[in-house]
């Protein structure tokens, strides 16, 4: 069976009302959420976050109820004047991520800091406890 394809060599002016959706023309483009790398040791985890360009007063690093959360909020103002007119453009800019932290995790230890773009943060293992066999001595009546 043969696929109907349509051919249209040249652009014509309703290609720009008709080629996209009219949804998607005037959509706000979706921000992206920095890719995360986490990585076990015998001590530690450690959650690395790449995000250059940022600065390291605009993270807020927060634990709840076992629950880790980055996140990155930026509000960005610019002016233009010119003889006529003046433009003002307002760019604001955010992100979270959350992470469940496991049981053995000092919460009370994490530590973060940012260097060359990359946000690390350092969460502690606690040292599992080992609990030694008790031995009772039963008296025989």
């Amino acid at each position: 069976m043969a696929t109907l394809v349509r051919y249209n060599t040249l652009p014509t002016l309703f290609d720009s009302f008709f080629g996209r959706p009219a949804i998607v023309r005037y959509q706000k483009p979706a921000t992206a959420v920095p890719a995360v790398n986490v990585k076990e040791t015998e001590t530690t985890y450690q959650l690395q976050l790449a995000a250059p360009g940022l600065r390291k007063d605009q993270f807020t690093v927060s634990v709840e109820q076992n629950k880790l959360t980055l996140a990155f909020k930026h509000e960005a103002q610019t002016d233009e004047k010119t003889e006529t007119y003046t433009r003002q453009e307002f760019g604001y800019s955010a992100f979270e991520r959350s992470f469940r932290l496991p049981k053995n995790v000092d919460t009370e230890a994490i530590q973060a800091s940012y260097t060359d773009g990359i946000l690390n943060v350092t969460l502690p293992k606690v040292a599992p406890k080992v609990e030694e066999p008790t031995v009772k001595q039963i008296a025989i009546s």
